[in-house]
């Protein structure tokens, strides 16, 4: 009997194989994070499914090839022999990831923010920046660096820590006088483990047309 299934899903590359994405099933309710900074029940509610992206044809084929790691599909799947495919695919959410293994000359609102934590005596923090009009243009997130075997960049990169409950909570980060002046707009989430510092910078640009965006492109990837 063919097994079929439909969600709306976050887009990832997937650690495993090039000819494949990760998909993180989004949950229907909103997953928020504790004071440690880790998403409540985050393994039960973002489910990994892996989902080849060749031999498909026509109009579905274009879609599933311009897919970008943070996107968000509403999508259709089948499993054939196991293995899962696409039926049908929609871009719902422009939003991009990048990630930045070796990143260096962090800008100073980072390493602002991480001072900051480390005086609060906090392994996380964060901070709202604005442009030169004086509108908000991102919201930056420090985790200090793991010691021994685990690694919070390759545990956002591969979806481990799903990025959702960050991307979500723009509305807190930023006070309500100036909600009005965050656009309605795909955003661009820049996730980078400096080389030269002991923390890991998740910064959330809230356009990825706008000028932080394109400076962080610019100049880290």
């Amino acid at each position: 009997m063919e097994v079929t299934t439909a969600g709306e899903f976050r887009v990832y590359r997937s650690p495993r194989d090039e000819s494949e994405l990760l998909l993180l099933e989004r949950p229907a309710e909103r997953i928020d994070w504790t004071d440690d900074g880790f998403a409540v029940d985050a393994d039960d509610a973002f489910s990994p499914t892996y989902v080849s992206t060749s031999g498909y044809d026509g109009a579905l084929d274009e879609t599933v090839a311009s897919l970008e790691p943070g996107n968000v599909v509403e999508a259709n799947l089948t499993w054939d022999d196991g293995v899962p495919r696409f039926t049908a695919v929609a871009v719902i959410d422009r939003t991009r990831f990048r990630f930045v293994g070796a990143a260096t000359g962090l800008f100073e609102a980072a390493r602002e923010t991480w001072q900051a934590t480390e005086t609060a005596g906090d392994a996380i923090g964060s901070r709202v920046t604005y442009g030169t009009d004086g509108d908000p243009n991102a919201a930056l997130y420090v985790f200090a660096k793991q010691a021994g075997a685990r690694d919070l960049f390759d545990e956002f990169r591969n979806g481990v820590l799903p990025l959702d409950p960050l991307v979500c909570r723009i509305d807190r980060e930023v006070d309500s006088e100036d909600a009005d002046a965050i656009p309605d707009a795909p955003r661009e989430v820049f996730v980078l483990r400096p080389l030269d510092e002991s923390f890991v910078l998740v910064a959330l640009a809230f356009d990825r047309d706008g000028l932080f965006a394109r400076t962080m492109r610019e100049t880290y990837c």
